[in-house]
């Protein structure tokens, strides 16, 4: 069966996504679909050429409206700035298309949840690229969990960090402005932390958090002296409550000196714990209090092909993958709900779910009081 696309935004993310396509293919084989590239758009005349040439697909324009009323088009896939999803996405469900959007689904859980019913309404597949959630590490730990191997799950800390906007010389960007980021630190990496979280841990009830923009301004452009107000945190941290009764830590920060793709947490249980690290994406550290006593200590375990997802990649265990590879496995969830119906985590009621807990933290940081998440009233 093919499965057409059709891309909105010919940028980094654009790239990825259309690697992940065709490398879908190989590493599953058509019987899961094959992807047509049908047509390309980019706000960029240029961007969107070259995407076509280079990528391989059939047409380009530089109206998006084109895209998601083609006849000849199955999925829309946009990776666009924040700001653009729910406009687009709309319009995409409204033609009945199936849609692959990139996260965050929108800037408001309000937006999200209008999006999650009409994709529901329409009986469309709808996903959200949370990728992270997609790590045969994680996978591996939520089993750990509702195997009851670790016990009664008491705790979630973790972080995401980041270095890449440490230079107060980088100039003002969208991810900036509030307007088209939607948030800071927390949107852009704390969203992922989240997700992760919440997919582990379950939803989470409460927060009480704190955020703090530390670079105010930044250059209007590079190399100039003109200087614009940055509108969002560089860092926020945040104490929740779960609906299972654990407790957690979460923080963010896209100035981190030395923190390149910081995602890493700790899990704590009654019978067991669990470390991870995105920068040591292949190993996981589990610790177990049934071991001996005299041996008990953190062990490595290094993902395998016992580990969903592995298999695809490699035959053997201790062989890495990277990034790419979980995008690829994010997209044959994707295709596999397209060609077989297949159930899948990331729809747009998950995306909703982080923007309601995103939404909640901006909140309680604004207000310096627990909110809680799903009445987003103060407690």
């Amino acid at each position: 069966m093919e499965i057409r696309i059709g891309l909105i935004g010919a940028g980094w993310m654009g790239k990825a996504h259309t690697n992940a396509f065709v490398n879908a293919l190989i590493a599953f084989g058509q019987e899961y679909g094959k992807p047509v590239f049908e047509i390309v758009t980019d706000i960029s005349e240029e961007a969107a050429k070259k995407a076509c040439n280079n990528w391989g697909f059939s047409r380009w324009t530089i109206d998006w409206k084109e895209v998601v009323e083609d006849p000849h088009v199955d999925v829309v896939d946009i990776t666009t700035p924040n700001a653009f999803h729910y406009e687009v996405a709309k319009a995409a469900l409204e033609n009945g298309k199936h849609v692959y959007c990139e996260k965050p689904l929108t800037l408001s859980y309000q937006q999200s949840k209008e999006l999650a019913d009409l994709a529901r309404q329409k009986g469309v597949i709808n996903y959200v690229g949370y990728n992270n959630v997609m790590n045969p590490a994680n996978y591996y730990i939520k089993k750990l969990i509702d195997s009851g191997k670790l016990g009664n799950v008491m705790r979630f800390d973790g972080t995401y960090d980041q270095d890449m906007l440490l230079d107060p010389a980088l100039p003002i960007s969208w991810r900036h402005i509030n307007k088209y980021s939607g948030s800071g630190a927390l949107g852009d990496l704390g969203s992922h932390l989240i997700s992760v979280s919440q997919f582990l841990m379950g939803n989470i009830e409460s927060v009480n958090a704190l955020s703090k923009t530390f670079i105010k301004q930044r250059p209007s452009s590079a190399g100039s002296h003109d200087l614009g107000e940055v509108e969002n945190d560089d860092m926020v941290s945040v104490l929740a409550n779960y609906e299972n009764g654990a407790v957690g830590t979460l923080s963010s920060s896209r100035i981190a000196a030395g923190r390149k793709n910081f995602l890493s947490y700790e899990i704590q249980g009654t019978e067991g714990s669990v470390y991870y690290s995105l920068e040591r994406l292949n190993e996981v550290n589990v610790y177990f209090t049934s071991d001996n006593s005299a041996d008990r200590g953190y062990r490595t375990v290094f993902l395998g092909p016992e580990h969903k997802g592995y298999t695809a990649f490699n035959p053997a265990p201790g062989i890495a993958i990277g990034f790419n590879d979980i995008k690829i496995l994010e997209v044959h969830e994707l295709m596999a709900a397209v060609v077989k119906g297949t159930s899948y985590i990331c729809d747009f009621a998950f995306g909703a779910s982080i923007d309601l807990t995103v939404s909640a933290i901006l909140e309680s940081a604004a207000d310096q009081k627990w909110v809680d998440v799903k009445n987003k009233s103060i407690v």
